[in-house]
């Protein structure tokens, strides 16, 4: 009888937890992920043994796609300046939110996917579709991320938010600069056809067709994608590693950030 290695033993036993991994985060995570989701776990390993092992199971994360460009120019209301200035870096929650959309062909339609992401966390805080390409349905996504926030107690306060976004017809549109304005949120926009401008949200749309809406086509209703949708934000915001916010899920970084704004201060004295 041949007694397995130690090393055969070990790596029989992290190719099981990576697939684990793998299969439990949509089957897109590639070995720089689930290297480090294995160490989050306690599991102390290598990233060149994830990938030895991961190239050995044949599993590889997801690739992304061609970008396809969804901006058509607005000009409904006076054009919003561009605040950000592709300066994407905000030092906290509720300071700057940016917006976007995207589009999911179906059997019986064409269902558009409005996202609002805060760029502090990188959290999706608001998210609405619809089977028509108009301002209420980005108005719904921006609404889901005010009721959102107020909801965890961490509302959005007058004169402290920017919203973002590139220039669509539906962000520049009278209604959603009214609503902006009255809720005290000021309107930023990038320029038209520019990925740069609005570079967070083309990552984010990005992630969202390479990891949920490509691998399972195809699409058959609207209800179907709102349901894919919906499972895939909890997951791409609870439990979906992020390399720009060291490699933690956006809801985990923003609750580490108000832990520490609880901590009391320690003065020194001399």
């Amino acid at each position: 009888m041949v007694v397995p290695s130690a090393r055969a033993v070990r790596d029989a036993r992290l190719k099981e937890l990576i697939g684990q991994v793998h299969a439990t985060n949509y089957r897109v995570h590639g070995a720089r992920k689930i290297w480090h989701e294995l160490n989050r776990q306690g599991h102390a390993v290598a990233r060149c043994t994830v990938e030895r092992l991961m190239r050995q199971m044949g599993v590889q994360g997801a690739v992304r796609g061609k970008r396809v460009i969804t901006t058509l120019p607005g000009g409904q209301a006076e054009r919003a300046p561009d605040l950000l200035d592709r300066d994407f870096v905000a030092t906290t929650p509720n300071r700057c939110w940016a917006a976007d959309f995207t589009h999911v062909k179906t059997w019986s339609t064409t269902v558009y996917a409005a996202f609002v992401v805060d760029t502090f966390s990188r959290r999706i805080v608001g998210w609405s579709a619809a089977t028509v390409k108009e301002t209420v349905f980005v108005l719904d996504a921006l609404e889901m991320a005010v009721w959102q926030r107020d909801r965890e107690q961490h509302p959005i306060r007058p004169g402290e938010l920017i919203h973002h976004s590139d220039a669509g017809s539906q962000y520049t549109s009278f209604r959603l600069a009214e609503h902006l304005q009255a809720a005290g949120i000021a309107a930023s926009i990038g320029s038209v056809g520019d990925a740069y401008d609005n570079a967070l949200m083309e990552s984010a749309i990005g992630l969202y067709k390479t990891e949920l809406i490509k691998p399972r086509r195809p699409w058959k209703t609207l209800a179907q994608v709102e349901l894919a949708t919906a499972e895939w934000v909890d997951w791409y915001n609870h439990r979906r590693i992020h390399g720009e916010i060291g490699h933690i899920p956006p809801v985990e970084y923003e609750t580490n950030h108000y832990i520490e704004l609880t901590k009391p201060q320690v003065t020194t004295t001399t």
